[in-house]
């Protein structure tokens, strides 16, 4: 049984790829009808997949859907879909923004069918502009927003971000616009068009590094592991390993060096004030891990937490997942796959205390839903088996 939170909601999945179903995700986490919408075979385009369909990506990406197959190209696909519209209250597509508009799928034409329509659309650089038809990719916009330039160490090259952060960010915010949108059709009984970018979600992510250059005119530069402006925040050497501390502001300072037998370093006048300890980091760190390297990372983060001062071991995905408040918070969700057996996810990062998200399904086959949904838009077996002989299904 699902959360009832979003019971009420149904949603057309479209997407492809990461972006899209990460914004899906989280209505069918709690309880919306998702049904995700693909090509059958008879269409003869590939759907762009994340791995293999019974790989751990999709699987984490696209639980808690149904799986209806339309070709979208042929006059009764597009009638079906014009008819599930009919009954939904939001579309997403990240579609390159041409598609929709030549399929017949566009915000205009959906809103004539259904007022209340909200339809979403992701792509990679804006629905309009100079690189509107480019295609996008998580990396190429980590790239462009300027993460990769301040991600990595001085004297190394650009780096990305060890998982799609941008991808993932892109689908958070057009889920939060969705929300939006639906909260205002409660006062005014309309749909509207909501769009996020690949491009503007990794500019966003940059938040306060951005903001440095809007309002200052700092172009920020890679750090490696420390924090641009508040130090010590960094990743430091133990006896068997490394940890991460963030100390930051004058008390916090005194605490962490009491909390390491390094008082001395309070008397020093280049590490006086926040501003100095960022000017000073290398003399800063250097200090640090003479005296952190004498003990293992276990003590220090025992000793450290005890004195009040953030900080915390770097985790391999194995340890992680092993770590007793990871598993206290439930967040390696467990659920039965027809073939897989007993399969864990990733839970959904958010609680509520009365209708929490669930994982309740896995994946479906493609298609696997077909006749189920139809009957439920009113076609009954001759019609499905006319859609079927026409390959719009």
């Amino acid at each position: 049984m699902t959360s009832g939170a979003l019971a009420h909601l149904r949603i057309l999945d479209l997407s492809q790829v990461r972006a899209g179903p990460t914004c899906v995700r989280q209505f069918a986490d709690f309880g919306a009808d998702v049904i995700k919408i693909e090509s059958p075979p008879s269409a003869g385009r590939a759907e762009l997949m994340t791995g293999p369909r019974l790989g751990a990506d999709m699987q984490n990406l696209h639980r808690n859907k149904r799986c209806l197959t339309l070709n979208l190209k042929s006059e009764g696909g597009l009638g079906v879909f014009r008819k599930l519209v009919e009954t939904a209250d939001v579309v997403v597509e990240n579609f390159r923004p041409d598609v929709k508009h030549r399929l017949g799928i566009d915000y205009e034409r959906l809103a004539a069918i259904n007022a209340r329509i909200i339809l979403a659309s992701i792509s990679g650089f804006g629905q309009d502009g100079p690189y509107r038809d480019r295609p996008g990719f998580d990396q190429i916009a980590q790239g462009m927003s300027g993460l990769m330039s301040v991600t990595g160490h001085p004297d190394g090259p650009p780096t990305r971000a060890g998982a799609a952060v941008v991808d993932v960010s892109a689908g958070l915010f057009a889920a939060l616009a969705i929300m939006t949108a639906l909260l205002e059709r409660e006062r005014s009984g309309r749909g509207q068009w909501v769009q996020s970018s690949l491009l503007h979600a990794g500019v966003a992510l940059m938040d306060f590094q951005a903001a440095r250059y809007l309002i200052g005119g700092e172009v920020p530069q890679p750090m490696g592991n420390d924090h641009p402006t508040s130090m010590p925040t960094s990743a430091y050497p133990t006896q068997d390993g490394y940890i991460n501390v963030a100390a930051t502001g004058s008390q916090m300072w005194q605490r962490l060096c009491t909390a390491i037998g390094r008082e001395d370093l309070l008397s020093r006048s280049e590490f006086g004030d926040d501003g100095l300890r960022a000017k000073n980091r290398v003399a800063l760190n250097a200090e640090l891990a003479q005296a952190l390297r004498a003990r293992p990372s276990a003590y220090w983060i025992e000793q450290l937490n005890a004195a009040g001062i953030p900080c915390g071991p770097i985790y391999g995905m194995d340890e992680m997942f092993a770590d007793p408040q990871v598993q206290h918070l439930g967040i390696a969700e467990a659920v039965t796959h027809p073939r897989l057996g007993e399969i864990k996810v990733v839970a959904n990062a958010a609680r509520l205390s009365r209708t929490p998200p669930q994982v309740a399904s896995v994946l479906p086959d493609p298609g696997a839903h077909n006749e189920e949904i139809l009957r439920e838009i009113g076609y009954d077996d001759a019609h499905i088996a006319r859609l079927r002989a026409e390959g719009a299904i």
